[in-house]
Parts: C-alpha cells; structure tokens; sequence
C-alpha cells in the first residue's frame, strides 16, 4: 500500500512513517501544506494521512483544492482540532475518515486499510457531473432520481432532502443545512420535521445499494450500502 503522511510535527511524522513501513506499507511524507498538493499528484497514493494544521497551506484548503481537482484518493484526516464542528469542516471538505489526536496506532493502521480496501467507484462524482452509489442514479437534466429501470416516486421534500445528500457524496451534510433545502422559507415547520423525511427517503433508497447513513453530531450522508 502507497500512503502520503502529510504532517508538520518531524517527531511525529518520522515515528509514523518508521512504524507503518514496518507494517508493510510504502511511506511518502510532506512537512507542509504548500507542497501537499504536488507530493499528492506525484505519488498518487492509496490513501492519504492529512493533519489540519499546517504550515503553508491549512489541510482543509489543501483537501478542497485536491478535490476540485478531482483528486479522489480516500483521506484520513489525523487532527489535534477534536471539536465536533472540526469533524463536520473535515467531512464537508471531503475527508473520508476522521481520527483525533493522541490515536491509538493499531486503529490508525485499520482505519487505513479499510479506506485502502474501498472498492473503486464505489461513490462517483458530484451530482452536477452525474451521480451514482449503487444502482441509485441522478439524472443531471432532469433532476430525477432512479434505481435500475425504475424512477423513484419522491416527494418535493423528499427530493429536495436526496440532492442536497446526493450533492455531497460520502460527506456529512448537518441536518441544519438539510433542513435549510427542505423547508426554505417555511417558518412554522418544526425543526424534528427534517428527521421524518429522512426516514421516508431511507425506506425508499431500500435495495438500491445506496444508504442514508445517521453519523450522531455531524448530520447525514450517502453512502454505498
């Protein structure tokens, strides 16, 4: 396995790269988040190991940019920042997997190979460009929603809860911003109301190898069952 370590600290980038070569894995470091991006091009590695704080670029602004570029190696975000709000900037950027800081080094070294074992494809492109988990796909004209040959009948709120999902593939959507899509500018709906879509749309994704997947604190995300 190819892995890039991106992290600023040298004590504890040189005790990582030293411990998970002797777990059989191949190690490319960086010191910092200027030179990420092109280290990150370079190697083209199975997984990513991202810290936030860097020097010379934040590691969500090297994340966001990676991901515009459509890079879409799987990245484990490994962060001091443990806040819940952190992990939802993180997610939201477009990181895989989430662990803070002090890590134990046998659930580092799972967390890796679990992202490393993530079948290719398995979540493609943004809505915009053609979405697809599963046999749930989006058909980028129409707006519509389908699962093999058959359409999804979905409500206007349904819909609109699945393509805010569907617009961030793999990535936590809080159920603010959710609430925001289904129900703009309707302000006497209670706020619970956002978890009684979420339970229809989730019958319905039933089979189309697609989840709506709870993650407690952070929101809601697609992901492939």
């Amino acid at each position: 396995m190819n892995l890039l370590l991106v992290e600023d600290d040298p004590t504890l980038r040189a005790s990582l790269e030293r411990t998970l070569s002797r777990r059989g894995m191949r190690i490319a470091t960086c010191p910092d988040g200027a030179q990420a991006l092109g280290r990150w091009r370079e190697e083209r590695p199975d997984v990513v190991l991202l810290d936030l704080s860097l020097p010379g670029m934040d590691g969500l602004d090297v994340l966001e940019k990676a991901r515009r570029e459509g890079l879409r190696t799987p990245v484990l975000v490994v962060t001091a920042r443990g806040t819940v709000g952190d992990r939802i900037l993180g997610l939201n950027a477009g990181a895989d997997d989430y662990l803070p800081k002090p890590f134990d080094l046998d659930e580092l070294e799972a967390r890796v190979r679990a992202l490393a074992r993530r079948p290719p494809g398995a979540i493609t492109a943004p809505a915009s460009a053609g979405f697809a988990i599963g046999k749930l796909r989006l058909d980028p004209e129409s707006g519509a929603f389908s699962a093999g040959d058959e359409f999804l009948e979905l409500t206007p709120r349904e819909s609109a809860l699945l393509h805010a999902l569907a617009a961030r593939p793999g990535r936590a959507v809080t159920k603010e911003r959710l609430f925001d899509a289904v129900f703009a500018g309707e302000a006497d709906v209670q706020y619970e109301a956002i978890e009684v879509i979420v339970y229809r749309v989730r019958k319905k994704l039933a089979r189309t190898g697609a989840a709506l997947v709870t993650l407690r604190g952070l929101g809601y995300l697609l992901a492939a069952e």
